[in-house]
């Protein structure tokens, strides 16, 4: 898979949880490319990622997205070609960041109009 990509080449790449748009500046043996971030896709999970959606954990993860033209080796499964305009680091950083954020407040939304409606079952039921 790495025969397809050259230095130079501008891809998108995952980092851990996070996603990114990148310039190729190295490949390695090793199945990995060194990727320089130029913008933000996906802004990187909250949270230990071997026990989803538990706050209650020793060490809950605070992640933040990889900076502005920092390298990082990202595995070349996760490498594909990017088409499209890289939008300015900071602006796509917060794109990313308030789309995290609003997927969030949606999941509690979610959360909280469930816990209701079982409530409510729970009176149906008698229980």
């Amino acid at each position: 898979m790495s025969n397809q990509f050259e230095i130079g080449t501008i891809v998108t790449a995952t980092y851990k949880t996070g996603e990114y748009v990148g310039e190729i500046v190295e490949i390695s043996s090793s199945g990995k490319a060194a990727v320089k971030i130029k913008a933000v896709i996906k802004h990187p999970t909250q949270g230990d990622l071997h026990n989803p959606m538990d706050p209650n954990v020793p060490f809950f993860h605070q992640r933040r997205a990889l900076s502005d033209g920092e390298i990082a080796l990202m595995p070349m499964y996760t490498v594909k070609p990017f088409n499209g305009t890289i939008q300015e680091y900071r602006v796509s950083l917060e794109r990313a960041l308030y789309t995290e954020i609003r997927i969030l407040e949606e999941q509690a939304r979610w959360v909280e109009r469930s816990l209701q409606e079982l409530e409510q079952l729970k009176k149906d039921y008698t229980l």
